[in-house]
């Protein structure tokens, strides 16, 4: 009796999570105020017309869709299986999940700026298909997470799954070289051949950083409420 009164009780509640956040509001501003100014601010592609503003849109959710979150899930997943740290799991989650909304802007926006350029909304070229299927091995990926219980389970064929998945970017990356289609390479990340004048490589720098900081944003919040969700499961089952 005596060792159990002298052990320290348990918490009864968790703490709830602020309810603003300084810094995904801070993302948010610098995502509207970069729109704002690709959309007011920044000269009409003389070839494209209006549309190509897409462009500030699109790329950066492209670029961060892809590598960033894909690169992250792939890192997290391969570091997990090697020493199965619950957090890497959580963070390979959270990764996939805004990167699937970064991914979601992507195609969304890409038929758009394709029915205005193309005069079709949809091709079924090779870098378009291979960024759906990414696309949906991603919501895959995170549907088996939703339909296994076992938490060692979940998170060992979470991440075989998340690393086959992320897989595919290297693939996606070299379609524009590998098959003919009508989507253009990139042209961005190439300082050897600059092909944008300066005021839209500056509008395409600013939202590249808005972008970069929402996608760090989203990530903190979602990772901080995966590790809220495990510690309730886990006071639940104790």
């Amino acid at each position: 009796m005596s060792s159990v009164s002298s052990a320290a009780p348990r918490p009864a509640t968790l703490p709830e999570p602020k309810g603003f956040d300084a810094f995904l509001a801070i993302a948010i501003v610098a995502v509207i105020a970069a729109c704002a100014r690709a959309l007011f601010f920044t000269p009409i592609d003389a070839m494209l017309g209006a549309a190509q503003k897409i462009f500030y849109v699109h790329v950066p959710a492209a670029i961060i869709g892809l590598y960033f979150a894909c690169g992250l899930l792939f890192i997290s997943s391969i570091m997990y299986l090697w020493i199965k740290d619950e957090r890497l799991d959580r963070l390979a989650e959270s990764s996939a999940e805004v990167g699937l909304v970064f991914m979601g802007i992507v195609l969304v926006t890409g038929p758009v700026w394709a029915r205005t350029s193309w005069g079709t909304w949809w091709v079924w070229e090779a870098r378009i298909t291979s960024t759906l299927f990414l696309w949906l091995l991603v919501v895959g990926y995170l549907v088996l997470r939703s339909g296994v219980e076992s938490i060692e389970v979940r998170a060992r064929l979470s991440a075989v799954m998340g690393t086959l998945a992320a897989l595919l970017v290297p693939f996606i990356h070299l379609t524009v070289k590998l098959f003919r289609g009508m989507h253009p390479e990139p042209v961005v990340l190439a300082p050897e051949k600059p092909k944008m004048p300066p005021e839209m490589l500056m509008s395409f720098g600013l939202s590249m950083a808005a972008f970069l900081l929402l996608f760090f944003a989203l990530l903190r919040l979602r990772f901080r409420w995966a590790t809220l969700r495990d510690a309730r499961a886990a006071m639940e089952a104790a």
